[in-house]
């Protein structure tokens, strides 16, 4: 049997994808739907490798973008930055010899990065979602700057779940469908607690898939649930560092290690994740757990993306969708 045939075995349906294709602002999937919807996708659609030509990069991206590109290239000599810090760097450090923009619309900021890095008169690598983004301009005519396009899948803004997911697994090279498989067969098994009894959240990861996850868990927090749901997230060992100095009636979740200390017995919860488990995996299984959490609340997201993208529009000085298409 084809590699291509045991894939299509692993996932015998495209319900959740279809799902995502179809919902309008009365009817936004929450985000575990998103992550089995994008793990669909990609168990379909091939995902390009990632190979940087450059010695020493300078990775730049805002928020998740900036998570991302620290997850993509922590194991070489690169160097990282947002949109505020970038010409910094590029001021300072004179063996950068590339730039890599990591931007899934490859809009707002990126464009800004983009002409920003030309100045300095360095090859340009965009990694992007949108094949038709205000940013490639500036690296088409620039010579051996390239540019990444990534399959996604329609999702709300701000979910970023089968855009920085897919170039996630890009790098790692995990199998979409055994992580899909992993969901539905122990995640999926776990007798969650009431969720919606909690309002403040103990995420504990493994401190060997903490970069840039330890970020992106955060800010999906700080999204659907802004200042109404308390969240901590650190590793199993940077929690042993007076984090817990002020306790609190909190739900600690520990992915991958067992919690036998923190919290009492009754506010724990555990969640495996599969043998060898690499970022593309630690993503999704976070997300996935965070929509079990978004389903138990009032839909704090729902209620309020309408009227933000508006406001985000005026800020940008273009117009964003709340349906990322």
């Amino acid at each position: 049997m084809s590699q291509g045939s045991k894939r299509k075995d692993k996932i015998s349906e495209m319900k959740n994808y279809y799902k995502m294709q179809s919902f309008n602002l009365k009817n936004i999937p929450d985000l575990d739907i998103c992550v089995l919807g994008a793990l669909e996708l990609f168990n379909r659609e091939k995902i390009s490798g990632i190979k940087i030509p450059y010695k020493r990069p300078l990775v730049v991206g805002s928020g998740n973008a900036e998570a991302t590109g620290r997850i993509l290239f922590n194991d070489g000599d690169a160097l990282f930055a947002s949109e505020s810090t970038y010409e910094n760097k590029l001021d300072n450090i004179k063996e950068i010899d590339g730039v890599v923009i990591v931007s899934a619309s490859g809009s707002k900021h990126a464009p800004i990065i983009a002409r920003g890095s030309r100045k300095y008169k360095k090859k340009i690598s965009l990694m992007t979602n949108n094949p038709k983004s205000e940013t490639k301009k500036y690296i088409e005519d620039n010579k051996l700057s390239e540019e990444y396009v990534f399959p996604k899948q329609r999702e709300p803004y701000t979910y970023n779940t089968s855009t920085y997911l897919g170039m996630i697994l890009g790098k790692t090279k995990e199998d979409p469908g055994n992580i899909y498989n992993f969901i539905k067969r122990d995640i999926d098994k776990i007798r969650f607690p009431d969720f919606g009894k909690y309002d403040k959240f103990f995420l504990i990861i493994p401190p060997e898939l903490s970069i840039g996850i330890h970020r992106m868990i955060q800010v999906k927090f700080m999204e659907l649930f802004g200042r109404k749901i308390a969240r901590d997230v650190e590793t199993s060992d940077q929690i042993k560092h007076a984090t817990t100095l002020v306790p609190s009636k909190e739900l600690f979740i520990s992915f991958g290690e067992m919690n036998t200390h923190w919290g009492d017995e009754k506010d724990r919860l555990f969640i495996p994740l599969p043998k060898n488990a690499s970022y593309g995996a630690m993503m999704a299984i976070s997300y996935y757990v965070i929509g079990k959490i978004q389903k138990a609340h009032p839909p704090y997201f729902k209620r309020n993306i309408g009227e933000y993208v508006k406001d985000a529009s005026r800020v940008f000085g273009s117009e964003i969708k709340a349906i990322v298409e």
